[in-house]
């Protein structure tokens, strides 16, 4: 079966193994920040990718049911943008939990007084993640911008008002918040603020973007070899199980958007095939276990 990206004889391939999770890129890479590590530079003039509409929402959404999904994450840029987000977030619940993506600016008391409806009228779970960067406004602010730190964990509290738990994600942006100790004391400063059972999740910088541009990219001989991976490994990736969609067609992962050679096709069903790992963030994301999922 033939896989995807540059030389992809050279490369190891992640399998497509099952197919549970559908990432809605629904905002595109529309924001209302400008952060200095975005690892596809979300900008409030980028327009890459554009804004999603609710009926290639519901066409995708539908397309993934039959593809037998299990989750659903919507993303940006700032999903938040969106004024159809609610509905979108509604009709999706249907069939299955929905995470969404923010940086917390819009988490306003409407806004989480309404998503504490959406999350009680449906059987699945509701999933809020809100991003900052570092302990507190000196790590975070001269990343995301001035006021953003103070800003974001208001919404966290307003969310926690209604009840809604959220997942805290943190990149390792500041130095040594991906220790123990780091995460220790991040939670501690979450319990101080009132948070009584704060979940966190740490993310590593991907070398893409802006982030590459504020300290470097991925040097040519940073990629993935046959002789580097394991098949244990390559199993364990996020992109052995799910696709990005935007409204440029789908996509292998979330990470790569703005790389020609990782949209995979226009619908799903012509993307249920392996891809090879031929990109500076496979590197990362192989190397770290990690996943972008909850």
């Amino acid at each position: 079966m033939p896989v995807a990206g540059p030389g992809a004889s050279r490369f190891p391939s992640a399998p497509l193994l099952f197919f549970d999770t559908l990432w809605l890129q629904v905002t595109g890479t529309l924001c209302n920040l400008r952060c200095a590590h975005c690892f596809i530079s979300c900008a409030p003039d980028n327009h890459s990718h554009e804004m999603m509409s609710l009926p290639d929402v519901r066409r995708h959404v539908a397309d993934a049911v039959r593809l037998g999904a299990r989750e659903y994450y919507f993303t940006g840029g700032e999903p938040f943008l969106h004024r159809d987000l609610p509905a979108m977030i509604e009709e999706t619940l249907r069939v299955g939990p929905v995470s969404v993506l923010t940086n917390g600016l819009f988490l306003d008391t409407g806004i989480c007084a309404a998503l504490r409806r959406l999350a009680d009228g449906s059987d699945y779970s509701l999933d809020i993640r809100v991003s900052v960067d570092g302990w507190g406004p000196e790590d975070n602010d001269p990343i995301r911008g001035a006021g953003t730190f103070r800003r974001a964990l208001d919404g966290v509290l307003r969310l926690h008002a209604v009840g809604i738990n959220p997942v805290i994600t943190v990149t390792e942006a500041a130095a040594g918040v991906e220790t123990r100790e780091g995460r220790l004391r991040f939670l501690a400063r979450l319990e101080e603020m009132g948070l009584d059972r704060p979940r966190l999740k740490i993310l590593p910088l991907w070398r893409i973007g802006a982030e590459a541009c504020r300290t470097a990219g991925y040097a040519p001989n940073e990629l993935l070899s046959d002789d580097r991976v394991t098949q244990e490994g390559l199993e364990k990736l996020q992109c052995a199980s799910g696709r990005m969609v935007t409204s440029r067609g789908v996509y292998v992962c979330p990470l790569l958007i703005d790389a020609p050679t990782a949209r995979m096709g226009s619908t799903l069903e012509e993307t249920l095939r392996p891809f090879a790992l031929s990109h500076g963030a496979c590197v990362t994301c192989y190397v770290s276990g990690v996943t972008c999922r909850t």
